[in-house]
This record gives structure tokens, sequence and C-alpha cells, in this order.
């Protein structure tokens, strides 16, 4: 299971993205970057994280560790900045923290090369769970000691918004035309060759299994945490084999 922390101090938010993170330090003495189940996005989000990093980290992909972070709203009585009030109090109880890479910088491809074998894979992972945010735009790639780590997976399994339709959602194409790696001539058929095979029922079923119980209760459908749990994992195992071959918008498409 992810670790469990406590939130000590709020330090600040990190305005970044389409959310509002915050870094806050634990009673691990860690600093995190805190998303929070109060966001806009919900805890829909949170969930995402957790499969698509947990994941990636399994299938040899650097994502920074994942931890669970129990907040006191009481953190937010001293912040002058209403949204962060609002944040902090509506976000009471279990919410999802990662690794503050210190001194990483963002992705520039023009100054950070990087070989056809490592994007093949990031371009393979991110058509398999359908992350829609990786692209030149908004790389969510960081170079941090000199090696690129992948961050900000909250957009990715967008059936997971409307159950009924996930089946036939997840069967679409990924459209790989604007993402950040384009330009660095991925493989992604030996990226397929090597990480397909990985994505098993077990290993599903292991990366699922760390998502936290209360971020499932009361879905629609579902009489359990572990119901939803499996529909997590059936449309990555059964996207996973042939996903590489619906890859659209990379030169000389694969």
């Amino acid at each position: 299971m992810l670790k469990e922390v406590i939130a000590t101090r709020f330090i600040a938010p990190l305005r970044e993205g389409g959310s509002l993170p915050g870094l806050v330090e634990a009673d691990d003495l860690g600093t995190y970057v805190l998303k929070f189940t109060g966001a806009g996005q919900g805890r829909k989000t949170l969930v995402a994280e957790v499969v698509c990093g947990e994941l990636a980290r399994r299938l040899g992909l650097r994502v920074p560790r994942l931890v669970t972070v129990e907040l006191d709203p009481v953190l937010g009585l001293g912040e002058p900045e209403q949204e962060v009030q609002r944040l902090l109090k509506s976000s009471g109880g279990t919410n999802l923290g990662m690794d503050f890479l210190s001194g990483a910088l963002g992705f520039d491809p023009l100054a950070f090369e990087v070989s056809p074998e490592e994007a093949g894979r990031i371009v393979w992972f991110d058509a398999l769970v359908n992350n829609v945010d990786r692209s030149w735009r908004n790389p969510n790639l960081l170079r941090w000691r000199g090696e690129l780590w992948l961050i900000d997976h909250g957009a990715t399994m967008i059936w997971h918004h409307n159950w009924p339709g996930a089946e036939a959602s997840a069967a679409r194409p990924y459209d790989a035309f604007d993402h950040a790696l384009k330009t660095c001539a991925p493989d992604v058929a030996s990226a397929a060759a090597e990480l397909a095979p990985q994505v098993t029922g077990e290993l599903l079923a292991e990366v699922t299994a760390e998502i936290p119980d209360a971020w499932l209760a009361g879905e629609p459908g579902f009489d359990t945490p572990d119901a939803l749990r499996s529909a997590y994992a059936r449309p990555l195992l059964a996207r996973a084999a042939t996903v590489h071959q619906h890859i659209h918008g990379l030169e000389g498409d694969q």
C-alpha cells in the first residue's frame, strides 16, 4: 500500500496546470506536492494519478513516489488566499502527495535529448492510459538529476467518467499528433514488445489495490471498492496488447 503520512505544514500553493496543488511538509519530514480531494476535478483525478503512477513505476518509468496525505482542515485557517483556504477546508482526510523533486526543470526538447527507446516507452504508456495531457504545450515531464520524470496523470483514462461507455471509449485510437516526444522518433514497436507482456491481470490488481477505499466509495453502479478496482483494470488489460497498432499522428504511424 502507499505510504501514509500526515501533513504538518502547508508551505505554498503551486500555480501550475489546471489544478491548484500545494506544497506541504509531513510528519516524516518529507516535502510533497499535494493534490486535493476538494479540487474541482474531484477524487477521480487522484485515482487516475495512483493507477497511472504506480503502473508506470512497475513498468520501469520514472515517476515521483506517491503517498497518501492525511490533511487536517485546520491548516487552512491561517491562509490569506480564499481559494487556498477553501481547498484546505474542503479536503480534510485522505489526499494524494508526490515527492517534491527539488531543483527539477521543465522538459525542453531543444535542451534535453531523449532516445527513441525512451520516447517510445513513454508514448506507448501514454497511449495505454490515453493520456491527453503530454503535449508540447504542456509536457508534464521534468528533468531531474539528468533523467526524465513523468508527472501529472490526472487527465487519463477518460472512460472512468462514464462507466457505461467505458469499453467503447477505451477501444478508441490514441492521437499522438501533439505529443511532447513526437520529434524524438519514438520507437513504439519495441516499447510494445517489451512492456505489453508485463501488463497482466495480476499486475493491474496490484496497482489498483493501491487506491484508497475512500476515493472509490459511492460510485454509481458498483457495490464495493473492489468491484470498481476491477473496472479500472479491465480496459487497461484489454488495451495493452494492441494499443501500439492504434497510435495515430506519429511520423510514419506505428
